[in-house]
């Protein structure tokens, strides 16, 4: 922090400088010291005000490391599963990474709490007839949506898949890419990772084990939730 000027005591004031104090220093030596301590001043501030902008750089390194923006979390451990009859995506990148599960979770098994992943990123998605369900152990969670008219959306999508299916078609494929150089979803990977990239996936009949989903916006029209003895 910058010293605080010196407090002038009674008398001593700046239009009654002398009132028995020292002889004053030369005018240059003065001017010399203010210009020495403002120097630090400006250097202690230009110092504050970098830190927060290191540690935003650093933030963001670490998860572009990690393999997306998109999945910033612990992941459960438990797999889920993922339908829909249609998906149809603008902007569209895939790569491999690694998600992590909490320190101790039951489900690590011999993993070592990390799951290779093939991490799908979408700018924009419509999915129709749409079923995600997890096992709880002898019964499941089922989530359906989208069944009707309206389909489900979602925007700046990711999925950390194990498994994915389904036929697909893409327009202005790139394959081969390294993965910190994608530009169609707005996502980055880790440098020196295969990749591909295209301007619009289409798959039917989409099937999916997944670790971690997250987007900016999730739009489930039609959203029913309940317990069933099968999944998706």
């Amino acid at each position: 922090m910058a010293s605080s000027p010196d407090v002038p005591s009674d008398g001593n004031t700046p239009e009654n400088p002398g009132n028995g104090s020292p002889s004053e220093a030369p005018q240059t030596d003065r001017a010399a010291a203010g210009g020495e301590r403002r120097g630090r001043v400006r250097a202690r501030r230009a110092a504050v005000m970098a830190v927060p902008a290191t540690l935003v750089a650093a933030g963001l390194a670490v998860f572009t490391a990690q393999g997306a923006l998109g999945v910033q979390f612990a992941i459960s451990g438990m797999p889920f599963t993922v339908t829909a009859t249609s998906l149809d995506g603008n902007g569209f990148e895939q790569f491999g990474g690694l998600d992590n599960m909490a320190d101790g979770s039951p489900n690590a098994g011999d993993s070592g709490g990390q799951e290779l992943i093939v991490t799908s990123a979408i700018k924009d998605a419509t999915l129709t007839k749409l079923c995600q369900s997890v096992d709880l152990g002898g019964i499941n969670l089922l989530i359906t949506a989208g069944g009707g008219k309206t389909p489900v959306t979602a925007t700046d999508l990711t999925t950390d898949s194990t498994q994915l299916s389904g036929d697909a078609a893409f327009n202005n494929i790139e394959i081969g890419n390294d993965a910190s150089t994608l530009t169609k979803a707005g996502v980055k990977g880790p440098i020196g990772v295969f990749s591909q990239q295209a301007d619009h996936v289409h798959i039917d009949n989409l099937r999916q084990t997944n670790y971690a989903t997250t987007a900016g916006v999730f739009k489930l029209p039609g959203l029913h939730l309940s317990f069933s003895s099968s999944g998706c």
